[in-house]
């Protein structure tokens, strides 16, 4: 696992990409040094009356410039997210990072693999599109409106679905591969719940490798605290029950491993 380091980091750039979605470019330097595809960080809000910091996944990482990018919801108003959409370049905010596990990009390499990605679980899909070195399918779920589409389309063949049928197929990220016909030999991917454990069962039914980016709400970020417990199949070390810490132990799981 990589070191974590806490730092006041300079936002270097923000924009809104859609509806309620924004990306913003951090000076990282050791954070964005030690980090690896499907890790997060913690921000903490500049609001004294919040003491919890927000996780948010990374998405990309420029190591020549010692930058990383978040793409985030911002989650309702008077909300930690709201606040950080809010904030101009040259600002600094508090970091903690890298945090948890990476996708085992050593486990696809040289392999069809599907990068799955639904909603704000598309963002950490990208640096592990970049970094991934085999034949790569992103198959990107969305309510409606589009986003990060285009830089995918650089790293891998894009498919997408959208809810309303807005654009490409209607329905979901499986629907998308079976009316594309599309097959893996690896799958990665991360988004709410429900579509997770759709995919996990598509997995285990067609016998594919599927690692899984659990999304959680998180409180330390660090595995202390137990605020994002899920259920596995084994027992954990630190609760001595069928858990697993969301924030440590993941946020990348193999699919067997935990309970849906």
């Amino acid at each position: 696992m990589s070191k974590k380091i806490k730092k006041s980091l300079k936002i270097v750039s923000q924009e809104k990409i859609a509806e309620d979605i924004y990306s913003m470019w951090l000076q990282a330097d050791e954070i964005a040094d030690n980090a690896c595809a499907g890790q997060f960080v913690s921000l903490y809000t500049r609001d004294g009356s919040r003491l919890l910091p927000r996780p948010i996944s990374i998405c990309e990482i420029d190591r020549e410039s010692r930058r990383i990018r978040l793409v985030y919801r911002v989650t309702g108003k008077g909300t930690g997210t709201e606040g950080f959409s809010r904030l101009h370049p040259g600002v600094a905010l508090e970091v903690l990072g890298p945090l948890g596990n990476g996708f085992p990009l050593e486990e696809a390499e040289g392999k069809r693999v599907f990068l799955m990605g639904g909603g704000i679980g598309i963002p950490p899909m990208l640096e592990t599109a970049k970094e991934l070195n085999a034949e790569k399918t992103a198959v990107l779920g969305y309510r409606n409106e589009l986003f990060l589409n285009d830089e995918f389309k650089k790293y891998a063949e894009v498919y997408v679905s959208t809810e309303d049928g807005s654009a490409g197929t209607r329905g979901n990220v499986l629907d998308a591969v079976r009316e594309n016909a599309l097959d893996a030999e690896v799958i990665f991917a991360c988004g709410p719940a429900p579509m997770l454990r759709a995919i996990k069962a598509y997995a285990l039914e067609k016998g594919i490798p599927c690692w899984i980016s659990m999304e959680e709400r998180m409180a330390c970020g660090i595995g202390a605290c137990l605020a994002c417990v899920c259920q596995s199949s084994e027992i954990d070390e630190h609760s001595q029950v069928h858990n697993k810490r969301v924030c440590k132990d993941g946020p990348v799981f193999l699919c067997t491993e935990v309970e849906l």
